[in-house]
């Protein structure tokens, strides 16, 4: 399926909504609830199956994605601001909550992504950082090189400030 152009135009949800959807270990969405279909603009049928991926914004730098594939590969929580893409090119910002799932014996078996209405403020803020990140990304003809370059900002600013990236998060 080909990703639509960005429209510029944000869609939101309601306070009280949370939009969840559940992936394999390779990030194929296994769930979609009725609010992440209602929002994306996706159906059931279009979802499951599909890398997680596809509502990636071309505006989000990769290493933020990278930061949370680590950090969920690694047994850990973590909380990140996304700006998603809708399937006709609208977008929607969240603050996700994303958690591996484990079988009886400890073993990652999936992930859990459970996202709710951001703080606009907060928006605001990072929006600013990840503009930053994304030229950083985009300053290098191979993909590879601009997100570790931009991981490694990313990841320098976070150390100079002596916090981690949850704590940023919920720090803005």
């Amino acid at each position: 399926m080909e990703r639509a152009t960005p429209t510029g135009f944000e869609r939101t949800f309601d306070d009280d909504e949370i939009i969840v959807s559940k992936t394999d270990l390779q990030g194929r969405i296994t769930y979609a609830n009725h609010i992440f279909m209602r929002v994306s603009g996706f159906t059931e049928d279009e979802l499951l199956g599909k890398p997680h991926n596809l509502i990636r914004h071309p505006e989000m730098p990769r290493c933020v994605f990278k930061l949370l594939w680590d950090t969920i590969d690694a047994g850990n929580e973590i909380f990140a601001y996304v700006n998603n893409l809708c399937k006709n090119g609208d977008h929607y910002w969240v603050l996700a909550h994303v958690t591996p799932s484990f079988d009886n014996f400890g073993n990652i078996i999936g992930y859990h992504s459970s996202r709710r209405v951001p703080e606009r403020t907060a928006v605001a803020k990072v929006k600013a950082l990840y503009q930053t990140l994304k030229c950083i990304e985009d300053s290098s003809s191979d993909w590879r090189i601009g997100m570790q370059n931009a991981t490694d900002a990313l990841v320098s600013r976070l150390e100079e400030a002596g916090i981690q990236y949850d704590e940023y998060v919920f720090a803005l």
